[in-house]
């Protein structure tokens, strides 16, 4: 390494450690140890290797570079500020203040140059797999011998707390599958945990375990810069395979009393020790310190990387010229443009009656899958049964990146951050699926999501006792009242196939996480449904069917309880009662509504009110009101026929109007 370089990083890597321990202080919360361990490792990422510009953060070919240990975020953020981005000095002294961009952990979208939203531990490892398959993704569809343009590495800093997190063995252990050559895992291996020395909770070899994933693994001093740029300098050229990296640091390098424990990973070192560690450092003894140095070299750096930047325009428009048809593709994907007519090209599929939810949905993915180029997606090794095959797609595999279908295998968790990851390359709109239970085991990846605004869509079916004799360990019953109360999330149960594809125009035009959740039973076609999707499910909820006058009673009702309370109300209108049904595909979306439309809605005298689910009465009170009645589950099923377990729970026509008949 350069003398000049080495002396530079060197006073860069004291003044992130200054930066962090400052901000730390200041805010009386955080956690130095690690920004203060990887100094040298984010001078020499920062102030050396990374191609990027940060004067636009959004150049679609830059390395990124994921904090997956989110707690050290004073460290991204120390390294944000001294390389360029639009984070100040200012909100460096606001860290963890009210609206500050420097939130506790790093939050997408925020802060200028952060790439993913993390924080509970692991799940940047999963974004930075995703995203390091989303860019060989980009690479296969567009690099051309002469002229590659999707050239740029994923980084990933992670933590012990990440790599015993099993997110990162799911997340891991598919990309060493696929042979990711853009990844690389950087281990920041201190030996120290929140609670204590990490052999009080672990002895694994962990480099062991990812060379068993197929990694190449290699061992660098991530206090020694010359050691960092030695290893990283001969691992990466001809990089072959995903890259893990040991990076042996000592936590809260540089303080004098609390170096190397756990004392330094999560609490402020306090005002005397600020004082001990500036002095131990040779730093002078002011707040917020940063070496004019330090600031000359990266006003140098930002013209370099913003032409690095330049030459990669010029080369594109040299691509797009000679291949318009995959600039056009490009662009589009980059636009991720829904067509106008959408609606209309749904509205010419001709589904088979009945047809159950997800084969109805499985027919609408693969008209999207040629209408939108940016839209790919794949299943937890249920394609088959979840119907998340696009069949006219080849399986995305190892070194071969051409296809729209990806085998997540049997990693619900890792699944779902790896889509949060495609998204975040900017040019991929992701779904994936999975059994409606088992969205448990991706709860945690599905609320990072929605609180990140991830644009990503989860299929998810087999959506209540009605799968039959699989039995209540697939059968879900809270799962409904639970992800609903997720904020920002929107979860669409539909009736029918037409409902299906209305399901389908929310998610693509919301911009946020939302899932739609599907029968695996068939379902007849409602031909009360058959109407504009702004009069249906872009409503949330809607007047399936009105009443006469004024309604004796009101069903209420989502996915295959609609049809079921459309016949509840024929035969309660034999009986010379006047009925009114509403569907509701989505609470979330009914609740955005104007308070007019909900008004005339379900605000009126609308008689006795009756929701008719097949899960959890939970939340449904709120349309129906303490005193209406719940035909729901409030206890998990049973494995037995369909039609067993609609006379076992009172999901009969007969059942329903015994029990409301009699409450009347």
């Amino acid at each position: 390494m350069d003398k000049d370089l080495k002396k530079i990083l060197e006073k860069m890597a004291n003044a992130i450690r200054q930066l962090s321990f400052e901000a730390v202080q200041k805010a009386n919360s955080g956690h130095p140890g690690l920004p203060m361990g990887c100094a040298e490792l984010g001078a020499y990422l920062y102030g050396y290797l990374l191609s990027h510009n940060p004067k636009n953060p959004n150049w679609i070919n830059r390395d990124r570079m994921i904090l997956s240990a989110g707690h050290g975020s004073m460290w991204l953020y120390s390294c944000l500020h001294l390389s360029g981005f639009a984070l100040s000095l200012d909100e460096i002294k606001r860290f963890r203040q009210l609206h500050s961009k420097t939130p506790g952990h790093p939050e997408y979208l925020e802060t200028p140059g952060v790439e993913a939203t993390t924080g509970p531990l692991g799940q940047g490892v999963g974004n930075a797999v995703g995203q390091a398959l989303g860019l060989k993704i980009l690479g296969a569809r567009f690099n051309q011998a002469e002229y590659s343009i999707m050239t740029s590495k994923v980084f990933c800093l992670a933590g012990d707390g990440c790599l015993m997190e099993g997110i990162s063995n799911e997340a891991s252990s598919f990309a060493g599958h696929l042979c990711l050559d853009n990844l690389v895992i950087i281990h920041d291996d201190n030996g120290i945990t929140l609670d204590g020395p990490i052999e009080q909770s672990s002895s694994e070899n962990v480099g062991r375990r990812y060379r068993a994933y197929g990694f190449d693994t290699v061992e660098m001093d991530g206090n020694d810069l010359e050691s960092i740029d030695a290893v990283l300098t001969c691992a990466l050229e001809n990089q072959e395979k995903p890259l893990f990296v040991s990076c042996k640091t000592t936590i809260g390098k540089g303080s004098p009393h609390k170096a190397g424990t756990y004392k330094v990973h999560g609490a402020p070192l306090g005002l005397d020790e600020v004082k001990a560690t500036r002095e131990a450092l040779g730093l002078p003894d002011e707040a917020f310190y940063i070496p004019q140095q330090v600031k000359s070299y990266f006003e140098r750096r930002i013209e370099q990387q913003a032409r690095l930047e330049e030459e990669w325009k010029q080369n594109f428009d040299k691509w797009a010229l000679l291949f318009p048809h995959l600039a056009k593709t490009f662009h589009d994907m980059l636009e991720k443009k829904i067509p106008e007519n959408l609606e209309e090209s749904l509205g010419k599929i001709e589904f088979p009656n009945p047809i159950s939810g997800r084969k109805a949905s499985q027919m609408v993915l693969e008209v999207l899958g040629d209408l939108l180029p940016f839209f790919y997606g794949g299943s937890a090794d249920l394609s088959g049964s979840d119907c998340t095959m696009m069949a006219q797609f080849p399986l995305i595999a190892p070194h071969d990146f051409k296809g729209r279908n990806i085998k997540f295998g049997v990693r619900e968790f890792g699944m779902a951050t790896i889509t949060a990851g495609l998204f975040q390359t900017g040019m991929i709109l992701p779904y994936c699926g999975t059994f409606f239970a088992f969205s448990d085991y991706m709860r945690n990846a599905i609320r990072l999501a929605s609180l990140a605004r991830y644009h990503v869509m989860y299929q998810l079916t087999h959506d209540s006792v009605f799968l039959g004799e699989d039995g209540p360990t697939h059968q879900p019953i809270e799962h409904l009242a639970s992800l609903r109360a997720m904020p920002r999330l929107h979860v669409i149960r539909p009736a029918d196939a037409n409902e299906v594809k209305g399901a389908w125009l929310s998610m693509l035009s919301y911009g946020s996480p939302s899932m739609i959740v599907l029968s695996r039973q068939s379902l007849p076609v409602l031909p009360e449904t058959d109407i504009p999707y702004q009069e249906g499910v872009a409503k949330g909820g809607y007047v399936l069917k009105r009443e006469k006058e004024k309604p004796n009673f009101t069903l209420f009702a989502s996915g295959s309880e609609v049809a079921l309370a459309l016949d509840v109300a024929r035969a309660l209108q034999k009986q010379g009662k006047d009925v009114r049904v509403i569907s509701m595909p989505c609470f979330e979306i009914f609740e955005n509504q104007s308070a007019e439309y909900k008004e005339e809605v379900v605000g009126k005298d609308l008689g006795t009110r009756i929701a008719i689910e097949a899960g959890v009465s939970l939340g449904w009170h709120r349309y129906i009101g303490r005193n209406g009645i719940a035909i729901c589950l409030e206890d998990f099923g049973l494995s037995a026929p369909i039609g067993d377990l609609a006379n076992e729970f009172g999901f009969t026509v007969e059942a329903i109007l015994e029990r409301v008949l009699s409450a009347r």
